[in-house]
């Protein structure tokens, strides 16, 4: 039987003292003695300064996006890294299935069913369990917590169901809407997905042609991406998937800019969305928004007739994936079993209005992933709040300008909360 939790030696690296952890937890945390699964952390702090040494400094607990990511992998004190090691040593959790967690494939050798009861064990509310886990295993009393993206989602269900281990929690883009109907979540995402096609257009009106070309093409040649798979018009829409980034827009031109057939235009755009690394990703997307309802597909049946075909779509999960992509379609039948699920909740209203952990905040006000308007009525739901809307920057402004964001974010932790 595998050690419940077996910590490293610590190591240098560069100007950071790094230190791996491995928890066996259970695969389902209502059944703990049943089947577990390894989850891996990495512990990062400033071997220097006159506070350093590890025990001196409290955690901070940063939950990547995704789903289905695992935390970076730094090799310097760099961005918001930098800043946060002034006050915190960092935990680096790779979220169950990913990284050196136990990770998630196609899950080979399991029946649909099977496959859809292991996967419903990956949303938020088990991150959050095996988060509980890890800190009481590390004898923590309360650890701050900051989340990006869905990093985010994650640290509302953690204030939703188990405020009791947080003494505060940062979140970048990632307020999530809560009560809200799947198919109201991507009717609005459609929106901004159009708003985002409407600017690329107009910064870079030569391509309006360029596009259309290539879905003639499409339409009448078997173009092949290096993983095998056929390009179609669908699939190539969804090179869109980064338009909501800082600099997306221009990645795209760059993309675009390839001559269409060649091996870099091909490689680039089989990268661009790309399941064979990150199956879970798309096995759960849908299921995030899932706040105790059945998704059923929302995406593709709230799919705008109004697009134009040049149109790019973002990050929207469709049932067709699971035909196209040979990484995918191990996983199509358990798939659809999950997006007929009916879900659990993945938040607490009541819980969430009397919260007094102290919150900040950061919402993008044209944030291409995550609704504001959804976002600010999370924030103003949410007791303790401390709110920073911004227009300086995009989904990942956590990614860009890191240090700026989570120092402005701690800046406002150390004022008073927003009036609800």
């Amino acid at each position: 039987m595998s050690q419940p939790y077996r910590p490293y030696r610590p190591y240098r690296l560069a100007d950071l003292l790094l230190t791996d952890h491995e928890f066996s937890v259970p695969l389902d945390h209502a059944h703990p003695q049943g089947p577990q699964i390894q989850v891996f952390a990495r512990e990062v702090a400033s071997p220097e300064g006159p506070t350093s040494g590890r025990a001196e400094k409290p955690y901070l607990v940063y939950f990547q996006g995704g789903p289905g990511f695992e935390a970076g992998r730094p090799t310097e004190a760099s961005g918001w890294m930098k800043r946060a090691l002034q006050d915190y040593r960092i935990l680096l959790l790779d979220q169950r299935g990913t990284g050196r967690s136990t990770p998630v494939g196609t899950l080979p050798g399991l029946s649909a069913e099977e496959q859809a009861a292991y996967l419903q064990h990956f949303r938020a509310d088990s991150i959050v369990q095996d988060a509980e886990f890890i800190r009481r295993s590390l004898g923590v009393d309360r650890w701050s917590v900051l989340g990006q993206s869905f990093g985010g989602f994650c640290v509302v269900t953690y204030l939703s169901f188990a405020s009791e281990g947080l003494r505060e929690a940062f979140i970048t883009g990632g307020l999530p809407p809560i009560g809200r109907p799947t198919e109201e979540v991507y009717r609005r995402t459609y929106e901004r997905v159009a708003t985002r096609n409407r600017r690329f257009y107009a910064r870079h009106p030569q391509h309006l042609e360029t596009v259309r070309a290539i879905h003639r093409r499409l339409e009448s040649e078997d173009v092949r991406l290096p993983s095998g798979d056929r390009l179609t018009s669908r699939r190539f829409r969804q090179i869109g998937l980064g338009m909501g980034m800082q600099r997306g827009l221009e990645r795209l031109h760059v993309l675009l800019d390839q001559p269409f057939g060649s091996p870099a235009f091909l490689h680039d755009v089989g990268a661009e969305f790309s399941f064979a690394r990150n199956p879970l990703y798309a096995a759960l997307h849908e299921a995030c928004y899932a706040d105790g309802v059945t998704s059923a597909w929302a995406a593709q049946r709230e799919y705008p007739a109004t697009f134009p075909d040049e149109w790019f779509t973002g990050e929207m999960v469709y049932p067709w994936m699971f035909e196209e992509s040979a990484a995918l379609r191990p996983l199509a039948e358990a798939a659809d079993l999950l997006a007929h699920r009916p879900w659990p909740k993945l938040y607490d209203a009541d819980r969430l209005r009397a919260n007094t952990v102290p919150v900040a905040a950061a919402v993008y006000a044209n944030d291409m992933y995550v609704e504001r308007a959804f976002s600010e009525e999370t924030a103003a739901l949410t007791g303790n709040m401390r709110l920073w809307l911004t227009n300086e920057y995009e989904h990942n402004g956590l990614g860009i300008d890191g240090e700026h964001v989570l120092g402005r974010l701690i800046e406002r932790m150390q004022g008073p909360a927003d009036d609800g």
